[in-house]
């Protein structure tokens, strides 16, 4: 990496100060309700830990759900399934995790996770981006049917899977979003607490009053008024942590930000090199103990000088909140957030595309020209009884500037039209839904998967074959 033989070790001290403090604050402040339960590396078991059912922390609005009963497997992940390791060029994302978790009778063994931060960087273009994504979101987990995203980590260590819980939510997440998970990592709390409390605290910009309980006995709430505040680690983490407001995990993600934002710019600011540099050894060695990644050194020193040359301005910010999910119960009646598609590949093009968002609402756009500037791959299998429909379904579709790469039979017959999404590419999927009349949200899934033929499959149903716009 030619970026690393210039760096001085001034440089390098304060990167990795950086990185530790940006990476701490992400995902951490949010994550922590009494303690952190925290994997070892991929690979390796974890001991058991348990949760403390404080009602004021519960799973969602309507009460903690029990600790999901252990499925068996379907079969296992294979050891090397995640991306390849970053080669410094291209854009790089980051899972970064919190893990719920704390000593209660009532929940014992591997603890699920409580944080899911995406954080994308992109070095080309010197732009960053970080999305949250909520626990109670109702997902597929591979390998194991749907549950709430916060499960993923659970199963993967109780099932003692390769890598564990961080390797299981990294390809949860990636199928959800349809986007490649490089690297995870993981901070304890009082990582944090130490780390924002040797910057001389942080002024966070308080958009509502709240009141805030910092960790530990005692009656010790805190009120924060709406504006500038100055936190110190316990205050900080208190204020991101916090969930009694009316837009419960939403709020408390959007916070989450604002502490990271505030943690950013005080350890960015020239004024508090002095004291980073003097303190070097020891907060290296507390960030050494206290921080859990799968990342090499290397990149995370690259990144951290990248992220110094990363205007706040060039740091985009995603929450999918409300407008995003429908709330519904699971099966077994828990309280869950179930994704609208659309709505969320706007979002995750929003944050993770140098371009803006991939709507095909964009001002003065053509959905047909879009889906063609997009230029996904697309695979069309025939799933009727109409010999040579998918040929013709090919052919029509390369007419309209589809970039068909195939066409063959599927092995399922589907009464409607389907169209798996494997790589993300959103302009091409609202052309289909509105050539094929997918009427279904579950007629499109995406399914995030690096080595697919194609971009896209189309499996043709029965729909199409009696009623389709082709000459």
């Amino acid at each position: 990496m030619q970026m690393l033989k210039n760096i001085t070790p001034r440089q390098i001290s304060l990167s990795v100060i950086g990185l530790g403090l940006f990476l701490g604050s992400l995902f951490l402040v949010q994550a922590v309700v009494l303690s952190w339960c925290l994997t070892p590396l991929p690979g390796i078991a974890t001991s058991g830990c348990g949760a403390n059912d404080d009602p004021q922390f519960s799973e969602t609005q309507t009460g903690i759900d029990a600790p999901p009963e252990l499925p068996t497997p379907l079969p296992a992940l294979p050891e090397s399934d995640l991306p390849p390791a970053w080669d410094g060029a291209s854009r790089i994302n980051i899972l970064l995790l919190g893990v719920d978790a704390s000593d209660a009778e009532d929940r014992q063994g591997p603890a699920r996770s409580d944080t899911m931060i995406v954080v994308t960087i992109d070095p080309q273009t010197k732009t960053a981006g970080m999305l949250s994504i909520p626990r109670d979101m109702w997902v597929n987990i591979p390998g194991f049917d749907y549950g709430k995203i916060n499960t993923a980590y659970y199963l993967g260590d109780a099932n003692r899977l390769p890598g564990g819980g961080p390797a299981l939510a990294s390809r949860t997440v990636e199928q959800f979003l349809g986007i490649p998970i490089h690297y995870y990592a993981q901070v304890e709390f009082w990582t944090f607490i130490y780390l924002v409390d040797q910057l001389g605290g942080v002024i966070v910009e308080v958009e509502k009053n709240i009141t805030v309980d910092p960790i530990g006995p005692g009656p010790d709430d805190r009120f924060l008024g709406a504006g500038p505040q100055r936190m110190d680690g316990m205050i900080a983490l208190a204020y991101a942590r916090a969930r009694n407001t009316e837009g419960g995990d939403v709020d408390r993600a959007r916070r989450t930000q604002e502490v990271i934002i505030a943690i950013r710019n005080k350890a960015l600011d020239p004024a508090n090199f002095p004291n980073l540099i003097l303190s070097a050894p020891a907060i290296y060695e507390i960030v050494q103990s206290g921080i859990r990644t799968n990342m090499p050194l290397d990149d995370a020193i690259e990144l951290a000088v990248l992220m110094r040359d990363i205007p706040l301005e060039d740091i985009k910010r995603g929450v999918i909140n409300f407008d995003m999910v429908t709330l519904q119960s699971s099966p077994d009646g828990l309280s869950i957030f179930k994704p609208i598609p659309d709505k969320i590949r706007e979002l995750r093009d929003e944050i993770f595309t140098t371009g803006g968002p991939a709507s095909p609402l964009a001002s003065g756009a053509d959905l047909g020209d879009l889906m063609r500037q997009e230029g996904a791959t697309v695979i069309i299998r025939n799933g009727t009884f109409t010999a040579g429909l998918g040929q013709t379904t090919a052919q029509f579709l390369i007419a309209q500037g589809v970039n068909v790469i195939g066409a063959d039979n599927a092995n399922e017959t589907p009464a409607v039209t389907r169209i798996i999404d494997h790589r993300g590419k959103p302009y091409a999927l609202r052309y289909f839904q509105q050539l094929f009349g997918l009427s279904s949200s579950g007629q499109i899934v995406s399914q995030y998967d690096p080595n697919a033929p194609a971009d896209i499959e189309i499996i043709l149903g029965n729909d199409w074959a009696v009623s389709n716009p082709m000459p």
